[in-house]
């Protein structure tokens, strides 16, 4: 492993993570529907719908429109700074980084390309055909199973795994691998379960943190 480093593979959530605030809220305000983006989040934190019907209700926002048109508002979103960079050390470093998102595979493959991640495990719930985004359908939001696909992809120990994001189901992940990072969460419990919890506007900042922290098993 070049220059000891402990990790071989790093997982990264997208939405409040990678990006300066939630990216669906983008989507929904260029498509004409931020009541909608409110409505399912006030619910969702008030513990009135699951996880599940909150994605999809996200997800609904899309429906209708081009995958073009969604990747449009994706770029333009604002995100951290040095992505790009800090994935190019991560490799240098001869770690794998990889999305764990519940974002669909459209934004997910946007990020992929942008930026050169390895891989990602999103949400597969949403069908394009022509370019144009059907609705959701069978929606299961599902980080430890994305897990558990990516290790198996690249054949590697769970110990050797260190995932990154700000909201409870990044939170699930943590003590199933080597370790967790909240990134800019505002949650307690997030930052309880973390490993290292870091407030910062660039990515590199997290790649020089992680040189730092050994694996807890």
């Amino acid at each position: 492993m070049a220059g000891g480093f402990p990790w071989r593979l790093v997982t990264v959530d997208i939405d409040g993570t990678l990006t300066r605030g939630h990216g669906w809220r983008e989507v929904a305000v260029a498509f004409g529907r931020l009541p909608a983006f409110e409505q399912t989040n006030r619910r969702f934190r008030a513990h009135e719908v699951s996880e599940d019907d909150h994605l999809a209700a996200l997800l609904a926002i899309a429906t209708g429109h081009t995958v073009a048109e969604v990747e449009a508002v994706v770029a333009r979103t604002p995100k951290l700074l040095g992505i790009g960079e800090g994935i190019r050390e991560l490799h240098v470093l001869e770690a794998r980084i990889a999305l764990l998102t519940h974002n669909p595979d459209y934004v997910a493959d946007w990020y992929c390309r942008t930026f050169g991640f390895d891989g990602f495990e999103g949400t597969s719930a949403q069908s394009v055909v022509d370019g144009r985004i059907g609705p959701p359908v069978g929606v299961h939001a599902d980080k430890p199973g994305g897990l558990a696909r990516l290790l198996s992809r690249w054949d590697l120990p769970a110990a050797t795994a260190v995932h990154i994001g700000d909201g409870a189901s990044d939170a699930a992940v943590f003590p199933r691998i080597g370790g967790g990072v909240a990134l800019n969460s505002h949650d307690p419990e997030v930052v309880r379960a973390a490993d290292i919890a870091l407030t910062t506007t660039d990515f590199r900042e997290v790649v020089r943190r992680l040189r730092a922290l050994p694996p807890r098993r």
